[in-house]
């Protein structure tokens, strides 16, 4: 994939336009999270933050963090580590990133290689950023998806995923119908990625067949790495 070669002002400006358009639609259910771009910086909207990616070939890319509600950034320790834990290559990986948000856990999944990445996201604005990202970074492999993630995570083929990505908003009531879901839609030999705010152990995933492989505490955040239980439910 080609990098940017767009200047960040302009990169910025057109998001700013997506959004305005976008979020005045009406948005189907679920949550929201954090995002991406390429090395040419990519500046925030006004009030807003940023992010980068860490690793692979869009590294050091900003990714604006728009004031939504519920949107939530996984920090870049975080993120560091989780793909530490998975390793930098993910050339050939199959990822759905349930609750994408800014787009950052399912970007970093591409910029390392991963042969598709569906993006699902419920607010319109967000939707519109995460389009603008894709299209100014040439993200051939990603794939912006506006809808529910549970929903997108039940429809996605039986041990068909290499990596999902769950990380819904923390008042919500998302986190068991979501890894339900992904228990089905994980190969035997994938990984589900879990943040949230309380530790789930394997007595609380074993009714998804699902068990923790790694954990770690960053402030309020609890970030899981799981695995399908030998037995289990998926494929």
């Amino acid at each position: 994939m080609s990098r940017s070669t767009l200047r960040g002002g302009a990169i910025s400006a057109e998001i700013r336009k997506s959004q305005a358009a976008a979020a005045a639609a009406p948005a189907p259910k679920a949550g929201a999270k954090a995002g991406a771009k390429d090395k040419a910086a990519v500046a925030a909207p006004k009030g807003a933050g940023e992010i980068r990616i860490i690793g692979g070939q869009w590294k050091r890319t900003r990714l604006p963090v728009a004031q939504r509600p519920g949107l939530r950034p996984t920090p870049d320790r975080v993120r560091e580590t989780l793909f530490n834990w998975l390793g930098q290559d993910l050339a050939g990986w199959r990822c759905l990133d349930a609750f994408a948000g800014t787009g950052a856990l399912g970007l970093e999944a591409a910029s390392r290689g991963a042969a598709a990445v569906q993006l699902v996201e419920s607010d319109a604005a967000l939707v519109a950023q995460l389009n603008t990202l894709q299209q100014r970074l040439d993200a051939k492999a990603v794939r912006v998806q506006r809808g529910d993630g549970v929903a997108a995570l039940r429809q996605a083929a039986p041990a068909s995923l290499d990596l999902v990505l769950i990380d819904p908003p923390f008042d919500g009531q998302l986190f068991e119908p979501a890894l339900q879901a992904a228990a089905q839609a994980v190969a035997a030999s994938g990984y589900v990625y879990l943040e949230a705010p309380v530790a789930w152990t394997d007595e609380g995933l074993a009714a998804c067949g699902l068990t923790v492989y790694r954990h770690l505490k960053a402030g309020a955040v609890h970030a899981h790495l799981l695995r399908p239980a030998a037995g289990g439910t998926t494929g």
